[in-house]
């Protein structure tokens, strides 16, 4: 990031869902490259935060897993290697709110996630309150998110509270389809507010 971004430069960094991990490790690694971090209905881990414990939250509440599958590269008496939303999932669980047609190209666009396991991400994953905790954040809160749902992003915003906390009315989780414009013009406020 450092080479990409100008000395004098700061960016916004967005991350949605597991994209919270992403931006998390970049905040440890750069804070002073970040102005502000946008946590999309995302997973907000801390530096006093257990992310296990966020993940049994998160998998404790999800529900019945309908058409999703894993697959067992390494034998099934062994951790699963990858996760795919099947389009049943899709639908009623994430795109719930959103056009037929995202859906639709959702469901062809679609790829297996690798699955690390708590052990390897609480390595890697390890997060400061020098480094961390010194760039700001905004948690934009999805209505009925149905994946990561209100009572885990109110966890989270509770275990490790954020600059400030925007909620997005009728969103589902993939909140960049089901309310396009709202999320368009928080994340251009949030922008020239962080300049």
């Amino acid at each position: 990031m450092t080479s990409s971004v100008g000395e004098d430069k700061r960016v916004v960094l967005v991350g949605h869902s597991l994209g919270g991990l992403a931006i998390s490790h970049a905040m440890e690694h750069f804070p002073h490259k970040i102005s502000v971090a946008v946590f999309v209905t995302a997973f907000m881990p801390g530096p006093t935060t257990n992310i296990s414990a966020m993940y049994q939250m998160a998998f404790s509440n999800s529900g019945s897993l309908l058409d999703n599958h894993y697959t067992y590269d390494e034998g099934h008496n062994k951790p699963a290697t990858t996760f795919a939303f099947g389009p049943h999932y899709l639908a009623s669980r994430l795109y719930q709110l959103s056009s037929k047609q995202d859906w639709n190209l959702a469901t062809t666009l679609v790829r297996p996630l690798k699955l690390f396991s708590n052990k390897d991400i609480t390595k890697v994953l390890t997060l400061s309150h020098t480094k961390y905790s010194s760039v700001s954040r905004i948690f934009v809160v999805s209505e009925k998110d149905l994946v990561v749902s209100p009572n885990l992003q109110r966890w989270m915003i509770e275990h490790n509270p954020p600059n400030r906390v925007v909620e997005i009315a009728g969103s589902d989780h993939m909140i960049m389809m089901s309310k396009p414009i709202d999320l368009c013009l928080q994340l251009q406020s949030i922008a020239a507010n962080y300049d």
